[in-house]
């Protein structure tokens, strides 16, 4: 079983753990728990989200991915040691090639919990509350724009799944359910478990919901899955 020999782009120098796990599979969760592994900062959704101007940088790598182009990683990556969620996840068949010693994660979730986790927070999203760039990889080149359609929405999901475990190498590919907590994970990454500490859990529905509000309050200044995390 090979990796995905895609148009190999440039990597981003440091870049140790890819995930490909869609949100609201556990990714804020999960990103919580590489940077106190050490694999920090990690990229996610709620990254950019913060800083805004990534999304320029995004639609950059997207129109390189829409050409057939490689992407250089450098000006999106470089400083990260790991990266979660959307937007990387969309793109994670270009990011494992131009980093084939990097490890990947795939974030897995029952499929009925997660569509209904999606549903009522990142499928929520008004066109307003966000950029174009980020909505349209997931509502429209992800989903087809078939928000409503819970049966479509799950093949999608089942499809990515399987794509990534039948192109990543077994031995380079941890397939994780945060639920699992520390010990799959770390023995994968080769770090120990850290004591006393629970393995985190963040950024459920309300959680969601409630960054929602503070994002959109900050956004008019200037101009969450049940135990696991949420896209923006």
């Amino acid at each position: 079983m090979a990796d995905a020999a895609e148009c190999v782009g440039m990597a981003a120098p440091g870049l140790q753990v890819i995930g490909t796990g869609m949100g609201r599979t556990g990714t804020a969760s999960m990103r919580e728990a590489l940077v106190r592994l050490g694999f920090g900062p990690c990229d996610h959704m709620v990254e950019n989200f913060e800083h805004q101007e990534r999304f320029a940088l995004w639609d950059e790598a997207m129109r390189h991915k829409t050409a057939g182009e490689p992407i250089d990683w450098k000006p999106l990556l470089t400083g990260f040691r790991s990266i979660v969620d959307w937007p990387g996840a969309y793109f994670w068949k270009e990011l494992t090639s131009a980093h084939p010693e990097a490890k990947v994660i795939l974030t897995v979730r029952d499929p009925e919990r997660w569509y209904d986790s999606i549903s009522a927070t990142i499928f929520t999203l008004q066109d307003d509350q966000w950029p174009e760039g980020p909505r349209d990889i997931i509502y429209n080149r992800t989903f087809n724009g078939r928000l409503t359609d819970r049966a479509h929405c799950q093949t999608v999901f089942a499809q990515h799944a399987k794509a990534v475990q039948e192109t990543i190498a077994p031995d380079r590919l941890l397939v994780f359910d945060v639920k699992e907590g520390w010990e799959p994970l770390c023995a994968f990454l080769g770090v120990p478990v850290p004591e006393d500490e629970p393995f985190p859990h963040v950024n459920d529905t309300a959680a969601f919901h409630e960054f929602d509000h503070v994002d959109e309050t900050a956004a008019s200044k200037t101009d969450s899955e049940e135990k696991g995390p949420a896209s923006p």
